[in-house]
């Protein structure tokens, strides 16, 4: 299937009579991170409103907060008094201290987004939230406050089905935000710049659709932008605020923040933005053409820039499903980790050597991306390094883990997991006993649909397998099963969805 030619045709509703297993396993792959067998049947028997529905619901995704942060946020209040009051030797001793329970806090933030992230029930929202958070970019390496990174995650996913100016609004607020472009430190004597900068280039219009004078003049109005250090909290300094009048974008007022996020969403460019953003990071790393972006913008405008709309709208679109966009895209390293463990039924490993630090060496270390445009991912995905990464993690994920090379810390962590049930760290018996039995042949071809997408290229590794399977002797079949899905999983065709 091809998409039509005229733009405001490529929008419209995926007709019934192409929904199948085929479209239901693309709209899985993309929206999720896995798609799995059963998952398949039911999005195919449900249908795609109700999948989409289901997918995108109108309430947001509730992130339960990681227990140690509660501590954490109060040590850091502490922590900052005494450092204010200290100088010399004990205030860099503080300043460590600090720093080390920072990244502790850290730490538990991955660990806790990926558990709850690796939900199926989650997954769509959860990527949802990873696509916005890469668009409304923080980073750890300039807030070094856990605290903030996950609240500025709670702003983002409260909002992520709601219009998008809200957002905007409440990003604006974000004390993770107002930390790392320095909103925290402006105010009408010295306007800092950075957020109204970003504000118009990076999270709601794009280059060239702002002049330095609307810049300069929007950076007035978000003046007094504080971070309350009792609470951790937004709070507004009305005394830093420029009351002034300010012009943007031709028109003048004494604007506020709000109102210039209002004025900038006015702007033609703000329509075509975010959709242009969306079908980066879910369809095509090659730009779709203008006058489709300009179509779906339109609408979207019309729509009161509303984000469940735009969500189910794209997702559900004649060109989300054209051939040229299947099976074409490189899975983040994000995608490619939680999607092993949901194709292998496993549940995040709680130890970050396990499970954050292979993120972070296949090239997207969470909560720190690598600059304020946020991941480029695609190509840039892949390299030598991160391939050697990707095919280490599927090993580690087929064999037993070592307990014995645990430290104390590490040991504790995995006993206290193991008492909420939460043990399936590695392949077991019963993945095998459900997903793969019998002859090479239909061994073969029930873990391959198990785990690569339908086609050409699967039906040929149905064959290599098939004939792997069958040269082994009855003694070494566990084994060479074993041998054949850890091959499988280090394909090309599954670094792509």
């Amino acid at each position: 299937m091809t998409h039509p030619e005229k733009p405001p045709e490529v929008w419209r509703r995926l007709p019934s009579a192409e929904w199948n297993d085929q479209t239901a396993a693309h709209l899985l792959r993309r929206t999720t991170w896995s798609a799995r067998p059963a998952d398949v049947r039911r999005a195919r028997e449900e249908g795609l409103e109700r999948t989409l529905d289901r997918l995108f619901p109108s309430a947001p995704l509730e992130w339960p907060r990681p227990p140690g942060l509660d501590g954490f946020e109060e040590e850091w209040r502490e922590l900052q008094g005494k450092i204010r009051e200290a100088s010399g030797v004990e205030k860099r001793y503080l300043q460590r201290e600090q720093r080390e329970r920072s990244q502790a806090a850290l730490q538990e933030l991955r660990i806790a987004w990926l558990q709850g992230a690796a939900k199926p029930e989650n997954a769509a929202l959860a990527k949802w939230g990873l696509f916005l958070g890469d668009v409304y970019v923080v980073s750890a390496d300039k807030v070094r406050n856990a605290s903030f990174l996950w609240k500025h995650q709670e702003i983002v996913a409260a909002h992520a089905l709601g219009p998008a100016p809200a957002l905007t609004k409440a990003v604006s607020r974000s004390p993770a935000m107002a930390t790392y472009l320095d909103l925290a430190r402006s105010g009408k004597k010295a306007p800092n710049e950075n957020f109204a900068r970003e504000l118009f280039e990076l999270f709601v219009l794009g280059e060239g659709s702002y002049t330095e004078r609307d810049i300069k003049e929007a950076a007035r109005a978000f003046t007094g932008y504080r971070v309350d250090p009792r609470t951790g909290g937004f709070r507004f300094a009305a005394g830093q605020h420029d009351r002034g009048r300010k012009t943007i974008f031709g028109k003048t007022g004494a604007f506020t923040g709000d109102e210039v996020i209002d004025l900038a969403y006015e702007e033609p460019a703000a329509a075509e933005f975010l959709p242009r953003e969306l079908a980066r990071f879910y369809l095509s790393e090659t730009p779709l053409p203008p006058e489709h972006v300009a179509a779906l913008g339109g609408w979207w405008r019309g729509a009161g820039f509303d984000l469940r709309k735009l969500a189910r709208t794209f997702f559900g679109s004649r060109l989300f499903f054209a051939e040229e966009y299947r099976g074409n895209l490189i899975k983040s390293p994000v995608q490619f980790y939680l999607g092993l463990l949901q194709d292998l039924d496993l549940e995040v490993t709680p130890l970050p050597r396990y499970s954050t630090s292979r993120l972070r060496q296949m090239g997207q270390e969470l909560f720190r991306p690598p600059n304020v445009r946020g991941w480029v991912g695609g190509r840039a995905w892949i390299n030598s390094s991160t391939l050697a990464v990707r095919r280490q993690l599927v090993q580690q994920l087929f064999a037993p883990l070592r307990e014995e090379n645990l430290n104390a810390d590490e040991q504790r962590i995995l006993a206290e997991a193991r008492a909420r049930g939460v043990d399936r760290f590695t392949v077991s018996d019963r993945w095998w006993d459900e997903h793969v039995g019998g002859a090479p042949e239909k061994a073969a071809r029930q873990l391959v649909d198990a785990l690569l997408p339908a086609g050409g290229a699967a039906e040929r590794v149905i064959r290599t397998v098939r004939d792997f399977l069958a040269e082994g002797s009855s003694g070494r079949r566990d084994e060479r099963r074993r041998m054949a899905a850890i091959a499988i999983l280090q394909t090309p065709e599954y670094q792509l969805c």
